[in-house]
């Protein structure tokens, strides 16, 4: 389905992204899951894989991990009973929400931030931040909060608990409903633990209608739910910009979306910025609400949330002492991480000499090269051109402007050609009407 259009190569973040043959390719260790080529393909070219359906029937106790941003999803008159009643009616044998560990959680992050040297001290949350630190700013990552975020905190909560009344491990399917791609990847390849106590993932655009017909057929008597939430109205935010920052002691800053992060973690890095104890970081726009696999508007979403904060279940701040000692008592020696290690994209060897003599390499291709960073060489810029052509991933000769030289020297005009169908591919250069429509 990819047509070489370059729109995902020129937005990812990471440059992560080359086109060659005519099709984009990722290089995997480069890429964050920050889902931002998700958004621009103009084909749906990129898919976010999910599980299997059917897998929860495997298990006898198969329980729905929500996040707040689901029930934000929904029209006014669908009610958080309904959309938990629905996913029972589809087959989940009980309903938990994701931030059911929050308040535990603002206990621990308050007591790390305050012991932690390492400032600002930056939010695990965003599970595509936390790679993001690791791929572009290494020499942040020990400034990653050693915490473990609600998703995992709650999950453990929940096995602890089923456990403990005598339920055997391999009856308990607990499955994730996701807004984004880089929840997916942080549960198949968790950083900081081990494993993750997640047994399936649901992307949230393929449950969404499912779940909207159930509300809409009228299937669910009114009064009639299991579901009783427990959240309290900071929990039910957390997910939202300014939903974990406002709740952490000191100076504190919420950042959202991709760009915005990398702007100001630049300014960190660079030590231009100074007094601030903890960064929530959040690679989309308005947060988890503005996640790729949301179905609905993220700022409709936000303010449908915002709203509901303090309506959900039953609660008080009597409710949150109890809560909180039965959370340390079941996951109290599994609520940190362990320490994150940097895999910078800039690495050119493992070897320190070698990669000495390539970044001199790439200085030198540089003085040579033309700094407008068109793409039209396949790669996002002329820098991520020359770090290919250094590690034999590429060719001088892909760049027009210098092909053009070559050309007035000794270069054959039917090579340069022959240079430009390797990049794009043979189609490219046959007389398509269609291609400025497809594009749009």
């Amino acid at each position: 389905m990819c047509i070489g259009c370059s729109h995902c190569m020129r937005v990812c973040p990471t440059e992560a992204i080359r086109v060659s043959e005519g099709k984009a390719h990722l290089l995997e260790n480069r890429c964050i899951d920050c889902g931002e080529c998700y958004r621009v393909c103009p084909t749906h070219a990129i898919t976010v894989e999910q599980d299997d359906f059917s897998q929860i029937y495997s298990f006898e106790y198969r329980i729905a991990l929500i996040p707040s941003v689901l029930l934000g999803q929904f029209p006014d008159d669908a009610t958080t009973e309904q959309v938990a009643q629905a996913l029972l009616n589809l087959g989940f044998t009980s309903v938990i929400e994701v931030e059911d560990s929050v308040e535990y959680l603002i206990v621990k992050l308050n007591e790390y931030v305050r012991n932690n040297p390492n400032k600002p001290v930056i939010s695990s949350f965003c599970p595509a931040i936390v790679r993001l630190v690791q791929v572009k700013f290494p020499s942040l990552v020990d400034n990653i909060a050693l915490v473990r975020p609600p998703l995992d905190l709650t999950a453990s909560y929940i096995k602890s608990t089923l456990i403990s009344e005598g339920i055997a491990e391999d009856k308990i399917g607990i499955f994730y409903i996701t807004p984004c791609a880089a929840k997916i990847v942080a549960i198949r390849k968790p950083e900081g633990e081990d494993k993750s106590e997640i047994t399936g993932i649901i992307n949230m655009d393929f449950i969404y209608n499912r779940i909207l017909r159930e509300v809409r057929n009228g299937i669910i008597p009114p009064g009639k739910t299991m579901f009783d939430s427990r959240l309290s109205p900071r929990s039910y935010t957390w997910g939202l910009t300014t939903g974990e920052s406002s709740h952490i002691e000191g100076r504190c800053l919420a950042i959202d979306g991709i760009w915005n992060v990398i702007e100001f973690l630049e300014k960190v890095e660079n030590e231009e910025v100074s007094g601030i104890d903890f960064l929530e970081l959040r690679a989309c726009d308005e947060s988890c609400a503005g996640g790729i696999l949301n179905p609905g508007n993220r700022f409709l979403a936000a303010d449908a949330i915002r709203k509901s904060s303090g309506e959900v279940g039953m609660w008080s701040i009597d409710s949150v002492s109890p809560k909180n000692k039965d959370y340390k008592r079941r996951v109290g020696n599994q609520s940190g991480l362990q320490p994150l290690s940097p895999r910078s994209m800039l690495k050119l060897d493992e070897d320190m000499a070698r990669a000495m003599l390539k970044m001199k390499r790439v200085n030198r291709l540089m003085c040579y090269l033309p700094g407008i960073d068109c793409g039209v060489c396949g790669t996002p810029s002329c820098l991520s051109l020359a770090e290919d052509i250094v590690q034999g991933n590429g060719s001088v000769s892909q760049c027009v402007f210098l092909q053009k030289i070559m050309e007035q020297s000794k270069l054959d005009p039917s090579h340069s050609f022959r240079i430009m169908k390797k990049v794009w591919g043979e189609n490219r250069f046959k007389k398509d009407c269609d291609k400025p429509i497809r594009n749009k």
